[in-house]
């Protein structure tokens, strides 16, 4: 029952909501800020909710529109398996965003409005990633929502929470964050582009094709080491030296994706992309901590 409930989490997805987070800490250590940790923790926390929340809803509504079945090449989901009921597994996911919102009203304390606003919009968005009248994984809006609410907000929101202060080193460290957490579900619909075609899930494969579909994951992997530049140009070398060691994982993805068709196989090139996300975060963390 536990490891079937971890499963539907999606555990190597959860850097998602982890890395932002750390990242954005480091930098404000960086800006010569001193770091509030239980900002960062609630922010952490609410992130994570927020991210498994999404998760839940995801699996449970692919399932009953059809875009989940047997057929699916991709890993197993609970809902699909049969493991779990979607009412069971969509009731969990409103648990988990009720924890989310419980964990940001310290926030809202701290940082006022704004922190409202980011926290409503988040958990909503959470919902309607594949849910609701408008579910933007549906209409080929998933990967604008990962980019904004997994990189660019996430770390503006907790910098903006310890200084008070809206920084463009902050909307740049988002943009780089955002741009790598969203090669996982770049990957994730190329891989599933036949099977949502069938069910109208108009994602950006499905709507522009696979060429199009590997020059994004192209754009996503290799643009952030482009931005390190801009570490170099504020003073912050070390971090920009840093990030560049992963350089070479960003390469073979990218070639992968461009060599191969969707198939199983491209679970694995999710788990690469999941360790770049990772590891991109955490040389430029560490680069900011020196």
């Amino acid at each position: 029952m536990v490891r079937h409930w971890i499963m539907a989490f999606r555990p190597k997805t959860l850097t998602a909501a982890v890395v932002p987070i750390i990242a954005g800490t480091a930098l404000v250590m960086a800006l010569q800020f001193s770091v509030q940790w239980w900002i960062s923790i609630c922010a952490l926390m609410a992130s994570l909710f927020i991210q498994i929340g999404t998760n839940l809803v995801n699996d449970a509504v692919d399932f009953k529109k059809g875009a989940d079945t047997e057929k699916r090449i991709g890993p197993q989901r609970v809902t699909q398996s049969g493991l779990f009921s979607g009412k069971i597994v969509m009731a969990t996911a409103g648990v988990f965003f009720f924890l989310a919102l419980l964990c940001g009203i310290p926030l809202v304390y701290q940082g006022g409005w704004p922190i409202v606003l980011i926290g409503l919009i988040s958990i909503c968005c959470g919902y309607a990633y594949t849910a609701g009248p408008f579910p933007l994984a549906y209409r080929g809006m998933g990967d604008l929502f990962v980019i904004l609410f997994f990189g660019v907000v996430a770390v503006m929101g907790l910098v903006f929470l310890h200084i008070q202060e809206w920084r463009i080193e902050a909307f740049i460290l988002g943009l780089q964050v955002g741009f790598h957490c969203t090669v996982l579900i770049a990957i994730n619909n190329l891989r599933d582009v036949d099977g949502d075609r069938l069910v109208n899930k108009r994602t950006l494969p499905v709507r522009f094709g696979k060429t199009f579909a590997r020059w994004e994951i192209a754009f996503l992997c290799l643009v952030p080491f482009v931005i390190q530049l801009y570490w170099f140009s504020t003073g912050f070398w070390k971090a920009g030296v840093l990030g560049f060691l992963i350089l070479p994982l960003a390469l073979q993805i990218t070639k992968l994706v461009f060599h191969t068709e969707p198939s199983p196989i491209y679970n694995q090139y999710l788990a690469k992309a999941a360790g770049l996300h990772l590891a991109f975060g955490l040389l430029v963390t560490l680069g900011f901590f020196i």
